[in-house]
């Protein structure tokens, strides 16, 4: 079986480095609370700058236990990382860099930069954006981020952590 897995919010922590980057420039520390329910460019109105700005991708901190998870999923499934990063330039030798480092068993054929992920072809999706896991026809599982937080769906299993993943995954 083939598992796409996203990177921004599924693996990497982009909201860490949108309170960092939002203090910078304004000098006020958002909360994780006050980003609930709104999508990332909402929450952090100069977001879409800080992600063409050099080294925003390549600082995200690691989500918690995805580097054990994904590794147990590694040696079970085909699994491939799949990032729509096309829109940020700047992000694709950053994305690659910060995987090779943080996820060294992941290789390089294994990395999917795309503008669309409706081309990708998985048995099941983990991703944290609506948007991208209601066209995939394989089995999805929302990874919960604030911007999704308050929206259900009966369709895709929600997620809270790479623990339930595991859970779900790993026999």
């Amino acid at each position: 079986m083939r598992i796409a897995v996203d990177m921004d919010g599924v693996l990497a922590n982009p909201y860490a480095q949108f309170i960092r980057d939002h203090e910078a420039e304004f000098g006020e520390r958002k909360t994780m609370e006050e980003t609930i329910g709104k999508a990332e460019f909402e929450a952090f109105p100069n977001g879409h700058l800080y992600c063409q700005k050099a080294g925003f991708f390549r600082n995200l901190p690691v989500i918690a236990d995805s580097q054990r998870v994904l590794a147990m999923l590694h040696e079970q499934y085909e699994v491939f990382i799949v990032s729509s990063a096309t829109e940020f330039p700047l992000s694709l030798a950053e994305k690659q860099s910060w995987l090779a480092e943080h996820f060294s068993f992941i290789s390089w054929r294994q990395l999917v930069l795309c503008g669309s992920k409706q081309i990708v072809k998985a048995d099941i999706m983990i991703d944290d954006h609506f948007k991208l896991l209601d066209y995939f026809e394989g089995q999805t599982i929302l990874f919960t981020q604030p911007h999704n937080q308050l929206t259900e769906s009966e369709r895709h299993k929600r997620v809270f952590s790479w623990s339930e993943i595991e859970s779900l995954l790993v026999g």
